[in-house]
């Protein structure tokens, strides 16, 4: 049984590689031959990573054609999932109005991680073209710690009042809900944003209206310090298996989050670079990359959104 999981596993794999291979040969015969309408069609369908991975396997020649081909509304998610020499060379390529909104729209985290593998001159022409509240975000994150929770944490997340009744909680979660990085691990916070409780998504849909947040959070609440090692920020994730764990400063405010998306990121470039060990080296971390995070991500992604979608019909606008 196990021997026919893993040939149909294998074949999955194979199947997805030739799509994606399928997607690259064609989008770079019509962008030979001049046909952008026919590869703007070619892209809309294709998932961000895998069109992605389509414009990497062109000729450099080509990048920045086809990325300007991309819907607007694509565009940052698909850059953000681009190997950083590829992002250089296309922000090299922009005119200063596309750069602002490539960079303008890219969450914090992700923008931070992109200029620490650009040269300093690029990075100071990045941060000229973003709007001053972006900068501030920015800057903030660049103040830590190379490789620590600071350095890769979201400052976009949601916090509540021990005081909201699950209404009024609701109200400012779907203010919230298309600027924050996830929605269903919530965190709770006093007047002066200490981190006083933790609640998740299933915890608010499950409750009576007339509840209050303090009434149904948790007080126990596992965090990490901005100066925390982003290995340990993994270690942490893995053991309690969270969708994202709150960063503390030293006066324990509340001051981010990292995401499994977040640690997911470092597991690939630290992998990749050979730096990463989580209990028995480089293999280990791509074992818990692949057989571990991915799958729960995944896993946790649907049930949360199912638990949301049935039980709040009005929510499938988000």
């Amino acid at each position: 049984m196990v021997d026919n999981q893993n040939t149909t596993s294998v074949e999955e794999r194979s199947s997805r590689q030739e799509l994606r291979e399928l997607v690259r040969s064609q989008l770079q015969m019509f962008l030979e031959q001049g046909n952008f309408q026919g590869a703007k069609t070619l892209l809309v369908p294709v998932q961000p990573a895998d069109a992605a991975e389509a414009i990497e396997g062109l000729p450099h020649t080509l990048h920045a054609i086809a990325f300007r081909l991309l819907p607007k509304d694509k565009s940052t998610e698909i850059y953000e999932h681009l190997d950083s020499k590829v992002q250089q060379t296309l922000i090299e390529e922009f005119k200063n109005q596309e750069l602002r909104d490539l960079i303008d729209q890219m969450s914090p985290d992700d923008r931070v991680r992109l200029l620490d593998e650009l040269p300093v001159n690029l990075v100071r022409r990045l941060l000229k073209e973003l709007s001053s509240s972006e900068r501030q975000a920015t800057s903030l994150l660049l103040g830590y710690e190379p490789n620590t929770a600071g350095r890769i944490m979201t400052p976009e997340y949601v916090s509540l009042k021990e005081h909201f009744t699950i209404n009024r909680a609701f109200e400012r979660i779907r203010s919230l809900a298309n600027i924050t990085e996830t929605i269903y691990a919530l965190y709770v916070t006093d007047s002066a944003r200490h981190l006083t409780g933790i609640l998740s998504l299933r915890d608010l849909v499950t409750a009576e209206p007339e509840q209050t947040i303090g009434e149904i959070m948790t007080e126990d609440v596992v965090f990490v310090h901005t100066s925390t090692d982003q290995e340990e920020v993994a270690r942490t994730i893995q053991r309690y298996d969270f969708l994202a764990v709150p960063v503390v400063d030293s006066e324990q405010r509340l001051v981010g989050i990292v995401t499994v998306d977040d640690i997911i990121d470092v597991l690939e470039r630290e992998t990749d670079r050979g730096y990463l060990r989580l209990g028995g080296g480089a293999s280990r971390s791509r074992k818990l990359l692949s057989d571990e995070l991915v799958p729960y991500l995944q896993t946790a992604r649907l049930l949360a959104v199912g638990v949301v979608v049935n039980q709040h019909p009005h929510w499938r606008d988000y």
